[in-house]
């Protein structure tokens, strides 16, 4: 089984090879603005109560993260972008290969982006997952957890050339995104572990999401 890091460098590498570079140097920017701004550090982190989440799925349907950890001993919270996002898909597909060991052990999975119902049917068909992928509209959990920033003006024309329409997917003006970030919450509704980077091609493997799992399940 790969590691979600090689999936990532072989991707990165591929884009090297095929988007111009003045482009490329502009997101690279952006990123590094981003991470000067740090901030992650205004996100919630280990220690934290989670704020409950109540959102709908692929179909429609209200799920909630404190039923689910009524029912489970740990749930597993992705945020991510959008169905447009490749490092996304490589992540929530690498989630996806691991939700049997997951769910073996308790957790149960849960994916979270700002776009429509419609596109995260298309999130979840074409990545073939079998976890809950729930429509954050407008962001707000993600701004409850301190994820959210809008994405920089320079990139908004370079991500419709990729034939990204952020208003499109996500069914509202705003240029809103949030960090990828990634949670694990016990059942008491503590966050146990977190990820949270202002790079988004920077991801968690998900072998450290089970180690941390088995970790406090031994304690």
């Amino acid at each position: 089984m790969s590691r979600l890091i090689d999936e990532i460098n072989k991707y990165k590498e591929a884009f090297k090879q095929k988007a111009p570079k003045e482009i490329q140097e502009m997101m690279l920017e952006a990123t590094k603005k981003l991470e000067n701004s740090s901030l992650s550090k205004n996100a919630l982190t280990v220690g934290s109560t989670a704020k409950e989440i109540k959102l709908p799925n692929a179909l429609g349907n209200e799920v909630s993260l404190f039923k689910t950890l009524e029912e489970n001993d740990f749930a597993v919270v992705s945020f991510y972008r959008g169905t447009w996002c490749a490092y996304c898909n490589l992540e929530l597909k690498a989630l996806q290969e691991r939700n049997e060991e997951l769910k073996a052990l308790g957790a149960k999975l849960i994916a979270v982006s700002p776009q429509s119902p419609d596109a995260s049917l298309a999130t979840k068909e074409k990545n073939e997952l079998e976890f809950e992928v729930l429509s954050d509209n407008s962001n707000v959990i993600a701004k409850q957890y301190g994820l959210v920033f809008s994405l920089a003006e320079e990139l908004r024309p370079i991500y419709l050339s990729f034939g990204i329409n952020l208003p499109a997917n996500n069914k509202e003006d705003s240029y809103e995104i949030p960090m990828p970030a990634t949670y694990v919450i016990n059942k008491n509704k503590e966050i146990i572990f977190s990820f949270i980077d202002e790079d988004y091609t920077k991801r968690c493997e998900p072998q450290d999401i089970i180690e941390v799992i088995k970790k406090a399940k031994n304690k």
